[in-house]
């Protein structure tokens, strides 16, 4: 299975630079256990290009910090009909998937992990206080990663 793992979001915003956070640890973790076909990305935000770095996967985790009252983490599936949005700042995963599938006819399966985050000042490096929710997102995903096939399963930790 070819798999993207691609976090987003401001390093310079605290919590907000937890997507990137998440690349950094698996990537690490990625080489250690010596897994093959996987490919990392990160950037401030996504890009209409993304649309072609995913047409070749079998599998995306969109990774981002999350505002939204869930509990530390949670996975949720997306596709070219839901959160589509584009402006010209920043284009929504959903956007993301609408594209791939419009220009180069692909459908990947697209996840994107919500990592809840509490702090978002203009400050270097995530709060201490969103270390445990990066913590439980890596372990949880750390093993469903093992074997990628886990994520064509239906008991995944959906939002």
């Amino acid at each position: 299975m070819n798999i993207l793992i691609y976090g987003y979001g401001n390093p310079g915003r605290q919590d907000d630079g937890l997507g990137n956070a998440f690349v950094n640890r698996i990537r690490e973790w990625v080489a250690v256990e010596g897994l093959h076909d996987f490919t990392f990305d990160s950037n401030y935000q996504l890009n209409i290009e993304d649309a072609e770095a995913i047409a070749d996967k079998d599998l995306v985790i969109f990774a981002d910090a999350s505002k939204e009252d869930i509990e530390d983490f949670c996975l949720s599936r997306v596709d070219g009909t839901n959160d589509v949005s584009f402006t010209t700042h920043a284009a929504s995963p959903g956007y993301i998937v609408k594209l791939c599938e419009e220009l180069f006819n692909k459908k990947p399966l697209v996840l994107l992990l919500h990592i809840k985050g509490y702090e978002w000042e203009f400050t270097e490096g995530i709060s201490s206080k969103v270390k445990a929710n990066l913590e439980a997102a890596l372990h949880y995903m750390k093993k469903k990663l093992i074997r990628p096939d886990n994520f064509l399963k239906p008991h995944l930790k959906y939002c």
